[in-house]
Parts: C-alpha cells; sequence; structure tokens
C-alpha cells in the first residue's frame, strides 16, 4: 500500500502539501490539488484516517443516545441524524441505553477518551446530574425531550399544543368523556402534553377525571392494558387520547378484541404518526411530529456545537400536525 511520501513524490510536492488536500485546505492552488489527486488515485493511497483524527484530536464520530430501538418513533429521526452526519463527514454510533444509568455512563465515557465528538439525547430518562457533566464539558444536544433545569440546546415540538389539539379534535367529534392513556409522569413530554389534555377539557366544561388519566409503560403491551383497564370503568370513555402511536396501536387491538366499533363508540387518538398507524383497520387519527426533520436539525446544531464550542444557540421549537384518519371519522 503506497504511503503519503510516496504521494507526495509522485505529484513532485511536499508531503505537508498532500497533507493539506487530504484536509481540503483552501490554501492549496487548484492545479496542484488536481496533480495531488490524480497521484492519491494512481498509487490507490488511503490515507490513516484514524491517525489524522488524533493528531487533530476529533474522532469525526456522534453518539446518539436513545432508550430503546425497538420504539418505531426513533427510526425517522435516526435517518434524519445519520443523513447530515454523512453530509459532514461523521459517522454516527448509536447508543441504546435501556434507561440503565451504567450503559449510560459507558456510552458517555467516550467523549471523556475523545472516541466521540458529540451526543445527541433521545433518552428521556438521562439523569439530570450527568446531562450537566456532559454539557459542562462537550457538545450535547436535546432531541424532542429536553430538561427545563439545565440551558442545554433542544429541538422539540409545543408538546402542550399538541395534546391540546388532539382533544379539541375529539370534542369537536361530540365526544364528553375523554380518557388519557399516558407514559409516565417523569417525562417532560408526557406531563406537557396532560397539561393540553386538561387545557381542553377545562375549555369545554369538562370535568377533569383522575379515573380517566392512565400511567404506564411507552410500549404495545402497556397500550393494551390501558385500554382494557378504562373498558372495566362504569362510566366507560367515548374518546381517548394516547400519547404514543405505540401505545395506539396496542390500545385499538383491545378495542378489537372486545368487539368495540372504533370510532362509532369510542373514537382515538395517537401520536407521532409512525408508518403502522396508516396501516391499521381502521386507521388511526394522531399527532405527526417531523420526526426526520428533528433529527436533521438536531444533529445541524450539534456539528455547529463541536466545530465552535462558544456558540450560544437557539432552541428549536418545529411544527406539529393533526392528521384525520378513519379512528375519529364518523
Amino acid at each position: 500500500m503506497a504511503n503519503i511520501e510516496e504521494v507526495a513524490k509522485e505529484a513532485n510536492v511536499s508531503v505537508a502539501t498532500v497533507s493539506r488536500v487530504l484536509n481540503n485546505s483552501s490554501s492549496v492552488r487548484e492545479k496542484t490539488r488536481v496533480k495531488v489527486e490524480a497521484a492519491i488515485k494512481k498509487l490507490n493511497y488511503e490515507p490513516n484516517m484514524l491517525g489524522r483524527n488524533l493528531r487533530r484530536s476529533e474522532s469525526r464520530m456522534i453518539l446518539a443516545l436513545l432508550p430503546s430501538i425497538t420504539n418505531l418513533f426513533y427510526i425517522e429521526i435516526m435517518d434524519g441524524i445519520k443523513d447530515v452526519a454523512n453530509k459532514f463527514g461523521y459517522n454516527v454510533l448509536l447508543c441504546q441505553t435501556d434507561s440503565d444509568a451504567e450503559r449510560e455512563r459507558t456510552f458517555i465515557d467516550l467523549l471523556k477518551h475523545k472516541l466521540a465528538d458529540g451526543l445527541i439525547s433521545l433518552d428521556p430518562t438521562l439523569d439530570i446530574n450527568t446531562l450537566k457533566e456532559v454539557y459542562m464539558n462537550y457538545p450535547i444536544i436535546q432531541c424532542c425531550e429536553y430538561t427545563e433545569e439545565l440551558n442545554i440546546p433542544y429541538v422539540t415540538i409545543d408538546n402542550f399544543l399538541a395534546g391540546y389539539r388532539a382533544v379539541k379534535h375529539l370534542i369537536s367529534m361530540g365526544r364528553k368523556n375523554i380518557a388519557m392513556i399516558s407514559s409516565c409522569d417523569k417525562f417532560l413530554y408526557a406531563r406537557q402534553r396532560k397539561l393540553g389534555y386538561k387545557k381542553a377539557l377545562e375549555e369545554a366544561g369538562i370535568e377533569y377525571k383522575e379515573e380517566l388519566v392512565i400511567n404506564g409503560d411507552l410500549n404495545f403491551e402497556a397500550g393494551q392494558k390501558g385500554m382494557k383497564h378504562l373498558l372495566t370503568l362504569d362510566n366507560k370513555p367515548d374518546g381517548v387520547f394516547v400519547v404514543s402511536d405505540v401505545l395506539a396501536i396496542g390500545a385499538l387491538k383491545t378495542l378489537k378484541e372486545y368487539n368495540i366499533s372504533v370510532p362509532e363508540e369510542i373514537s382515538l387518538v395517537g401520536f407521532d404518526n409512525i408508518k403502522f398507524t396508516n396501516m391499521m383497520n381502521p386507521t388511526v387519527t394522531t399527532i405527526a411530529q417531523p420526526m426526520y426533520e428533528i433529527g436533521a436539525q438536531a444533529c445541524k446544531m450539534l456539528i455547529e456545537k463541536i466545530k465552535d464550542k462558544d456558540i450560544v444557540l437557539e432552541n428549536v421549537v418545529m411544527d406539529f400536525e393533526l392528521i384525520i384518519r378513519e379512528s375519529t371519522m364518523k
């Protein structure tokens, strides 16, 4: 395999000039650049990227921290992150934490050991002290879920307004006994969507009933379990707002098992607009988050922070859309 000295000799330039070409330096004349690139191609030279990155104190690696890769919500976000990272010459290491503090610490140690240049956190369970430590020393962007106590840049949507719009839609369908299937109140997005739910009920003069709000895990089985519990109530709901499409699909399966017609008996609104919501029978009305764009924006912001650690980034709140489908159509 050819080395950099042989490339320099073939192109009749210095090793330093070859290095500048490899690093896309603007100080190299075009004629010289073409000559060096021709020599690289002729000799089939492959630069030692690891050595180059170590000399420049960078890894060209971005960490994306998320609790689980099984949640379909993250797929399009990761596509956005990956595409932007690749465009700017970075790779992405997908880090599944399983909401385990020890695993989180292992991944964050990659930053300390300079094996990664920055972190995008999609993990709503990440410990606040850990977040603070990372933010003090390394580039980090929060994606979707964020921590209000720390001044860490984030990309998200207005979860309060989205929850409000979802429930307002159910009310517009004539629903008056509206339940909510949520995840856990320790998550900011869940608390914000619940506040939107309460606000919509209040405006419509509908009493908020604690027994109609189900908190649990964020998976298909939790959606089934939550809906089964609601169906045991004496005053069964006629509408349900669900904070995740994965939960909503589980809830819909339970309704079908109990032969309850949707939307005639119970209307259902999900959240996220994962692809499966448009494949269900009936198709699911949902709040669509711009998932790809959220990931892309988070990655752009992180790369800006990597390049300039002192830059002050504005938080980004993206638009959402209520997509009306069969689960709320009469």
